[in-house]
């Protein structure tokens, strides 16, 4: 019997291709075949990034198909990315499973798409082929769709998703207190932004609801409560490149590697770790001013610069600050950063709060500064915070900038408190329990698994 063979499509966005590209290498590792399909732009950049190296192997093709986007235009507009994939991706989806299929030994026994691309189940039906969400956020997301009617009932928001009140609600026990301005497809910078993304959202949740199986980059113990509101969604996380020993892929960005030797030379426990996702900009004053915040932390920092991350290229650093912080600050383009959150010389991390990162920084047990920018990041800021508290938030002045010496004083209660780090550790022992053999993780992406191989073929 030949291997059954997948295809696998996530959202066009670096914080879904990595963790769909890692389950894809989890399922080639359990001898399936895997085709990923990317957008034309973003297939691009992983195969650059990649840089010839077959961190893949041999079990997993990438192939790709046009956003609708001209290559110039600014995916960072999500809501024009929106609304051009929508138009072009179901047709060039089905045309790609239709060749896929027309080959007698590469017949697709399931498609896998993000949870945040299931309108792509319709296609999946139409083509006949089984199809299968996996959810790249947090279980509290995925709840926060399915609450989406009493939140409009309860007037929070309206049927467009716009937030109408600023009242506090709780979608469950045990998960924190949220707004309107919590749910994921607010605070995008513009309304019809926002409404594109409800809309989206609100297309998602009418096709989850015909789905079998569900998969979710979390665990129980880290989301008890949101798992009590989806009680169809299956956690098979963390999801970690270590956890099979291989290397993390599909980043946008080439990893600079030289910043491991660099944190080789430190002491265990001193070092900031700064970094803020693919997608946070930053304007100049609010740059400058975490600039001088690391500097007056007086300790080791690595911190992560995209090239993109502030509205001001030129000159963007402080007078003088690459020359005072030399011996002891490392500025870089993007990090292998799986590796540098399980470094021993790690001491806390100053995250935007993507769930990638916060999952990545929970199973290192690495206390956090939380610094969210959009979507879901607010959400996530609140289960460090408030529900785990292994984290704490930055407080803005009254200008809306998180200053410098907020910045310090923060860094230095959550290196200054034992109970940061002792919270973070027992999370993490939490974590890594769920993918060890006879984990709750471990046992429900295996039933996955199983259901696939019982039912091979279209």
């Amino acid at each position: 019997m030949s291997r059954p063979h997948i295809l696998v499509m996530p959202a066009p966005a670096q914080g879904h291709v990595i963790p769909l590209l890692e389950f894809s290498q989890c399922l080639a590792k359990h001898g399936f075949r895997v085709t990923f399909v990317n957008t034309d732009y973003d297939h691009k950049r992983v195969v650059e990034s990649l840089e010839g190296k077959n961190d893949l192997g041999e079990q997993i093709h990438l192939v790709s198909i046009p956003d609708g986007m001209e290559p110039w235009e600014d995916r960072n507009d999500l809501g024009k990315l929106t609304e051009k994939f929508l138009q072009v991706m179901p047709g060039k989806l089905a045309e790609l499973i239709e060749e896929i299929n027309s080959r007698e030994d590469e017949k697709l026994d399931c498609f896998i798409a993000d949870g945040y691309m299931a309108w792509s189940m319709e296609v999946a039906k139409k083509m006949n082929v089984r199809g299968a969400l996996f959810w790249p956020s947090s279980a509290a997301s995925v709840a926060l769709l399915f609450h989406i009617p009493k939140l409009i009932d309860d007037g929070i928001i309206d049927s467009h998703g716009t937030p109408m009140s600023k009242q506090m609600f709780r979608i469950a026990p045990n998960m924190p207190e949220m707004n309107a301005g919590d749910c994921f497809w607010t605070d995008m910078g513009d309304l019809t932004t926002e409404r594109i993304l409800f809309d989206l959202a609100d297309k998602d949740l009418k096709a989850m609801r015909a789905v079998k199986f569900q998969l979710c980059h979390s665990t129980y113990e880290l989301e008890a409560g949101a798992f009590t509101v989806v009680p169809e969604l299956l956690p098979i996380g963390p999801l970690l490149a270590s956890n099979r020993l291989g290397n993390t892929t599909g980043h946008f960005w080439r990893e600079d590697s030289s910043c491991l030797e660099w944190l080789d030379q430190q002491q265990p426990s001193s070092v900031i770790y700064a970094a803020f996702g693919s997608f946070t900009i930053l304007d100049q004053v609010q740059f400058q001013e975490l600039a001088l915040g690391l500097e007056f932390c007086n300790r080791p920092f690595l911190w992560v610069v995209r090239p993109d991350i502030t509205t001001d290229a030129n000159d963007r650093y402080p007078e003088g600050f690459q020359e005072r912080v030399a011996a002891r600050g490392r500025m870089i383009g993007w990090a292998p950063q799986q590796k540098v959150l399980n470094h021993p010389s790690i001491a806390c991390f100053l995250s935007h709060c993507g769930w990638n990162s916060t999952m990545e920084g929970v199973s290192n047990g690495i206390p956090f500064l939380c610094w969210p920018y959009f979507a879901e990041q607010f959400l996530n800021e609140r289960y460090i915070c408030d529900i785990w508290k292994v984290g704490l938030r930055f407080d803005k002045n009254e200008n809306g900038i998180i200053g410098r010496e907020e910045i310090k004083n923060k860094v230095e209660q959550v290196l200054g408190d034992q109970d940061f780090e002792t919270r973070a550790l027992k999370l993490k022992g939490k974590a890594m329990n769920c993918i060890r053999e006879g984990g709750s993780s471990r046992k429900k992406f295996q039933n996955f698994l199983e259901w696939v191989k019982k039912h091979p073929g279209t």
